[in-house]
């Protein structure tokens, strides 16, 4: 984890894993796992979202984003480049769709919409707020 001071009375800024050793329970104000980052950990979004929320303190917030499904072709244009340049494996275009892409070396990268954030919100028993904002990201909120 690296640490960095915000350079004002608001604390401290640490980028790292809440999972990483180390990590106590309830450390943080917030915790943000953001860039679609629900769908492309190799871990269940529950165990995911469980190990976060455990990360805040009581009361504290816990942020996820993903990608709106109005954001789709901007999101497959970004794939088809990035694999473009080797940066992950060929699209299988024959797979890839409805919010789904999958990479011929075994990557999948997912969207979780409104719906889904609800029902993993079921598994914690915490009720979210869910915004769509710019018609490209969906951002969900979680209370600690």
């Amino acid at each position: 984890m690296s640490t960095r001071d915000t350079g004002d009375d608001r604390g401290y800024y640490v980028e790292g894993l809440a999972a990483a050793p180390g990590c106590r329970a309830g450390a943080f104000d917030m915790v943000c796992c953001l860039q679609n980052g629900v769908s492309a950990f190799k871990v269940e979004p529950e165990h995911l979202l469980a190990t976060v929320l455990e990360a805040a303190r009581p009361g504290g917030r816990a942020l996820f984003s993903s990608y709106a499904a109005a954001f789709w072709d901007e999101r497959l244009e970004w794939f088809r480049i990035q694999s473009g340049h080797n940066l992950v494996g060929e699209i299988d275009e024959a797979a890839t769709g409805d919010g789904r892409i999958v990479c011929k070396d075994g990557f999948i990268a997912t969207t979780f919409d409104e719906r889904d954030f609800r029902a993993l919100s079921a598994a914690c028993g915490r009720e979210p707020l869910v915004e769509t904002v710019a018609g490209s990201c969906l951002f969900c909120e979680f209370t600690a």
